[in-house]
């Protein structure tokens, strides 16, 4: 395969989900109406958290940075696909590249640290609620906000850094429908070692100790609920963090379980649909298992239609 020096390169080419014509339109409509759900359906839960003072708590105040997240991770691939459906053109400028690969790296690693401490959260409430309100004062709620921004921002510069420093590559094809980071390093001739520390590094950070984290919480609040000798004590305890685990099931399901299936048998397909679960469907359905799930949420958005009306 031909390797391109960099001085040379000013696009990349994006492969699409098909190229027949007929489908285009299908597609155009079927993103457009997942990003415009998307982006309403978690307005809508930061409108609730901030319209209703009863929502005021840690618990939705890290809510509404969670859809804030996911609003910007979509934003970061969807309207770019779109444009590209509509104008029948999929490349992206070099420069183009690095912005969206370095938004995807961050938003989508607020998205994991937020979920990393929206357990810990619900571990205090359910295993320490006597000390919740002290230990959780908005002190410590802005401190770990910050400390997901930092942690996300260090990963996007990660990433930027190492492919600042890629001098060739061997091809322009990038087989997903965005820069994902993964696909861009993969097309570098550059030092393979420095590319697999980061690969590695990043997975720990964004994978193994958020899930560490997350297991460890949800293993102390299983045992803690266990223990609770009323049935209906035990439903209470358990409903407060049902649409948590639900949306990490989705998050973390969906990622891990089509990639696994995607390394037995790869192709880029199906690491399009990989990066469409979790980077797509998960943000559009979280809005519904919150609201759905939540009575809170139900209620104060039920007020918020019925005032307008």
């Amino acid at each position: 395969m031909e390797t391109h020096n960099l001085t040379y390169i000013l696009e990349f080419h994006l492969l699409g989900f098909s190229e027949d014509p007929d489908l285009q339109p299908v597609l155009f409509g079927l993103f457009l109406s997942m990003y415009l759900v998307t982006v309403l359906g978690n307005l809508l839960i930061i409108l609730a958290v901030s319209s209703d003072s009863h929502l005021h708590t840690p618990m939705y105040f890290f809510l509404s940075n969670l859809s804030l997240a996911d609003i910007f991770f979509t934003s970061t691939m969807i309207p770019k696909m779109i444009v590209d459906i509509s104008t029948h053109n999929r490349v992206i400028s070099y420069v183009g590249c690095l912005t969206q690969m370095s938004f995807f790296s961050l938003f989508g690693c607020m998205d994991d640290m937020l979920l990393t401490v929206m357990a810990y959260d619900r571990f205090l409430a359910i295993c320490h609620p006597l000390h919740y309100v002290v230990i959780m004062n908005p002190l410590l709620c802005v401190f770990l906000l910050l400390v997901c921004v930092f942690i996300s921002l260090l990963d996007s510069q990660l990433h930027n850094l190492v492919a600042l420093q890629f001098t060739c590559f061997r091809d322009v094809e990038i087989a997903n429908f965005f820069c994902h980071p993964s696909q861009l390093f993969s097309l570098s001739c550059s030092d393979t070692l420095i590319k697999n520390l980061v690969t590695y590094l990043v997975g720990a950070i964004l994978g193994f100790f958020p899930m560490l984290g997350i297991l460890f919480s949800y293993c102390k609040i299983v045992s803690t609920v266990l223990k609770i000798p009323s049935s209906v004590g035990r439903y209470k305890a358990f409903s407060t963090c049902s649409s948590h685990l639900s949306v990490v099931c989705l998050f973390y399901g969906s990622g891990v379980g089509v990639y696994l299936a995607s390394a037995v048998s790869y192709s880029p397909r199906k690491g399009m649909v990989a990066s469409l679960m979790y980077s797509v469907v998960t943000p559009m359905l979280n809005p519904f298992i919150y609201s759905l799930r939540n009575r809170d949420i139900t209620s104060t958005l039920k007020r918020l239609h019925h005032c307008r009306v």
